[in-house]
């Protein structure tokens, strides 16, 4: 391989990491804009995001499910081993679109729990073994460094394609989430027609986030499998 090509692969491996980059800061500000925007729109209802989450559980039956506050923005999210949907504070206490429309894409999850939803089912048993390929491989990759750059890159090629695997069955998980959402929003009469557009894109921006980070997930992937090429 000459000098030229291998400088020409090196800048592309280059630009392959400011893009994945720059998409996922895209995608962050698109959902911290959609929640500033409409966390100032109040609900005809005058519902909390609390209030929202438990009439929805109720109706389907799920009055074991707790609902707790927790900090952080945006850190909202259902444990199904402890079986608990945890609001940040904004979502718990608010009373806006977004604040609704987060709550009840929490309970999505419950609800996909209750129904042993396939996709669900399959992130959850991917979970350890995710954590464990990563803690092991970047263990490894620190002694792979004196066995040479090829193992290296070979083991964190290993690892991204398991985010990936795990991403890729995030997405449905996610999207069927806020599929749910909308419908026991508007089963439930807590947002009105007109809402549900505004509802729609504050759920959008954050599912976007998880395409955004399997897009990079993947521009990562190439730019490792393009450096192991080289490195032969």
């Amino acid at each position: 391989m000459s000098f030229m090509t291998m400088g020409l692969e090196s800048g592309f491996t280059i630009i392959l990491a400011i893009v994945g980059f720059v998409i996922v800061l895209i995608a962050q500000a698109k959902i911290n804009s959609a929640y500033s925007k409409y966390g100032k729109v109040k609900v005809k209802k005058g519902v909390t995001g609390v209030e929202v989450a438990r009439q929805i559980l109720d109706k389907n039956g799920l009055t074991e499910i707790y609902i707790v506050e927790t900090k952080g923005k945006l850190t909202d999210h259902y444990d199904p081993r402890r079986k608990v949907i945890r609001l940040s504070t904004d979502i718990f206490h608010g009373d806006s679109i977004a604040s609704v429309s987060v709550a009840a894409h929490e309970v999505g999850h419950a609800i996909q729990d209750k129904d042993n939803y396939l996709f669900m089912k399959i992130r959850a048993s991917l979970v350890p073994v995710v954590n464990i390929v990563s803690y092991l491989g970047y263990f490894t990759m620190l002694i792979s460094i004196f066995a040479g750059i090829t193992a290296y890159l070979t083991i964190g090629i290993l690892i991204i394609l398991s985010t990936l695997v795990f991403q890729l069955v995030t997405l449905p998980v996610e999207f069927d989430a806020s599929k749910r959402a909308k419908e026991e929003l508007l089963t439930l009469e807590l947002i009105d027609k007109a809402e549900v557009k505004k509802s729609d894109a504050m759920l959008s921006a954050a599912a976007m986030t998880y395409v955004a980070s399997l897009v990079s997930t993947l521009l990562s992937l190439l730019r490792l499998v393009i450096m192991a090429r080289d490195a032969d």
